[in-house]
């Protein structure tokens, strides 16, 4: 008998016959409605080919394919697939998902995995991609420190990649964490990009990486990987302080940074890790995110970076302070829009955060007042810079800062209309790239 199983358009399974059930080993029940037909196969296998089949079956109205599949048991066996797009209501009205009918081969099949892949399996599993949230704002605290003629070149890029380490080690144990208490197993209704962007092509935006899920990994190779990082983090650190000090000749900034890292160590494994387990306890996850990626972030960088002990009295302390504030807000806006598709697993599983408190509706005007905050907190800031700064009298920074503004307020409406569907997904997305954007336009401004 063969298999037939029908999905969704997001992978999510509708309906199997017995052929499925006996080929994979699973019983209906623990399936239908709940998991997605990627859970068949190998990791490597989901990252590099799926996407690339279902793009061909929708092109060609059917694709068959030799691959490999994995039962229950871990076991892998050789298969032939046909994958056909579903229309349940009738070909005149969208697709519905997809129809993948398997029948069982005598032996594996070869499927070469490309390096690119090997490298794609490695962002996926670290969520690598996210560290543009911790570099970015680096790289605009850099630009200051160089005009105020601050920035020592050598520790910027170290404190770079240690800042990078530690965001993966975070990254990490809050997978790792998120797995052991269950909560990414009960979340059945996490975000895909999968082809609905480019840039960030079937990339995880919520729930979880998912690697540990779909065998890219294990929660051992997790918590290594992750003790691995914060060595690198913390060794970055040693070599940027003992540099500091013979440049300043002073312990002030080694002092000062060297508290800020261990605050974001902290919370970062904290975050998520009982008994704090800060993404949990009402609000505190959404206060630990601003803090750590805007303040903290930029007030550290700062330290690490400079050429000159800084006086806490200073000019430039109280403006790389305040950049924070609206740098902050932008990652934590990523963090909370993508709260609103993990809201039923939250709240089943105990991480009680600002969406799961207020639910989605009142929560969909939280992030318009957030997106209201970012751009008030950005033009005070402007408004008491030091007069020295001459490019925010320039008219490209204000055609920038209108123009993100727009953008901004584009997204705040998809939010507040699609809070509740799957649609929501668009704005998600939309949230990653405005931080990209608002970033790299700020940091554009300054050179014009």
């Amino acid at each position: 008998m063969k298999s037939v199983i029908i999905c969704d358009m997001e992978g999510i399974i509708l309906k199997m016959n017995k052929g499925a059930a006996d080929m994979f080993g699973y019983n209906p029940n623990e399936l239908i409605g709940n998991k997605r037909v990627s859970l068949f196969s190998p990791g490597e296998i989901v990252l590099q080919n799926v996407l690339g089949w279902l793009e061909k079956a929708d092109k060609d109205g059917e694709n068959t394919i030799k691959t490999n599949f994995k039962r229950k048991d871990g076991s892998i066996f050789g298969a032939e697939i046909t994958i056909t797009p579903n229309f349940a209501n009738g070909k005149d009205k969208p697709q519905t998902g997809y129809c993948g009918i398997t029948k069982e081969l005598n032996d594996k099949v070869d499927v070469p995995i490309k390096f690119t892949t090997k490298i794609i399996k490695g962002i996926a599993i670290t969520r690598g991609g996210f560290t543009l949230a911790s570099i970015l704002p680096m790289v605009i605290v850099a630009y200051i420190l160089s005009f105020y003629e601050m920035l020592n070149i050598l520790n910027a890029f170290i404190s770079i990649f240690g800042v990078i380490c530690l965001h993966i080690f975070s990254n990490l144990y809050n997978d790792y964490f998120d797995v052991s208490y269950g909560s990414d197993e009960e979340n059945k209704e996490y975000f895909n990009v999968g082809t609905k962007s480019l840039v960030l092509r079937g990339a995880q935006i919520s729930g979880g990486s998912r690697a540990i899920e779909l065998g890219l990994t294990t929660l051992k190779k997790t918590s290594s990987l992750g003790n691995t990082m914060l060595f690198l983090s913390l060794m970055c650190l040693l070599f940027v302080n003992i540099n500091s000090y013979i440049i300043t000749g002073n312990l002030f900034n080694v002092s000062m940074m060297s508290i800020i890292a261990m605050i974001a160590v902290f919370l970062g494994f904290f975050y998520t890790a009982k008994p704090l387990r800060l993404s949990a306890r009402k609000g505190l996850g959404e206060l630990t995110i601003f803090l750590t990626f805007g303040p903290l972030l930029t007030l550290g960088s700062m330290f690490s970076m400079s050429n000159f002990n800084i006086d806490l009295n200073s000019s430039i302390l109280k403006t790389i302070a305040l950049i924070g504030i609206p740098l902050g807000l932008l990652t934590t806006n990523i963090l909370f829009i993508n709260q609103f598709p993990d809201y039923e697993s939250d709240k089943k599983t105990g991480k009680i955060n600002l969406v799961v408190i207020l639910g989605k509706k009142i929560s969909r005007w939280i992030y318009l007042i957030s997106i209201l905050l970012i751009f008030l907190s950005l033009v005070s800031f402007v408004m008491i810079m030091p007069g020295e700064f001459s490019f925010f009298d320039k008219v490209p920074f204000y055609v920038t800062l209108f123009c993100l503004m727009i953008y901004a307020l584009y997204i705040s409406i998809g939010l507040i209309s699609k809070y509740n569907s799957r649609d929501l997904v668009f704005y998600n997305i939309q949230t990653i790239y405005f931080q990209i954007i608002f970033c790299f336009g700020l940091i554009m401004s300054f050179y014009f």
